[in-house]
């Protein structure tokens, strides 16, 4: 880092996050879609590269009812919805309607609805050959606001910490201790 002489600042350098993920097939992926991203001129594989290489805590799931909303207010009931990150199953949701997905994970009993009602389930490389340019998608992303975050950070109890503890109300109180 340097101190730009101009502004009097330190002036950060932004460059690419490396991912440290062991897994093959997101490396393999990374490789494919930083290739589309730069070899074709649309904007899908760029922002497709660029979730691929967030953290996993920044891939935010999202469930399948959440998926049916979408396609029930799109014009093209046939578009396929891409999720880069996991599609988990609602059990609120009582019948699912037939959906193209492309996501990076399905949790089990999700892949088993969306393929007993007729739909796909695709991979980003079965994605890349049917669409390189991204045409006739619709790119989701799940809620940022989870309750698995509120306990991420600092340990909760020490200074300056803002973490929910993992602990019940009648513990906090005190009364669990005696």
């Amino acid at each position: 880092m340097g101190v730009d002489a101009y502004k009097k600042t330190r002036v950060q350098r932004n460059v690419g996050r490396k991912v440290t993920s062991t897994n093959l097939y997101l490396k393999l992926l990374i490789k494919l879609y930083k290739f589309l991203a730069r070899r074709t001129d649309s904007n899908f594989n760029a922002t497709v590269l660029r979730r691929l290489q967030q953290t996993r805590t920044a891939r935010y799931p999202i469930s399948v009812s959440r998926l049916v909303k979408q396609i029930n207010t799109a014009k093209d009931k046939s578009r396929t919805l891409v999720v880069v990150g996991t599609v988990t199953d609602d059990v609120r949701l009582l019948t699912v309607p037939k959906l193209n997905i492309c996501a990076l994970r399905f949790t089990e009993t999700a892949r088993k609805r969306i393929l007993a009602a007729g739909g796909k389930t695709l991979t980003f490389d079965q994605l890349a050959q049917q669409n390189p340019t991204g045409t006739g998608t619709i790119l989701l992303r799940g809620p940022r606001v989870r309750e698995e975050l509120k306990h991420f950070g600092r340990a909760a109890g020490l200074p300056g910490s803002h973490a929910k503890p993992y602990v019940s109300h009648t513990a906090r109180r005190g009364k669990g201790a005696r």
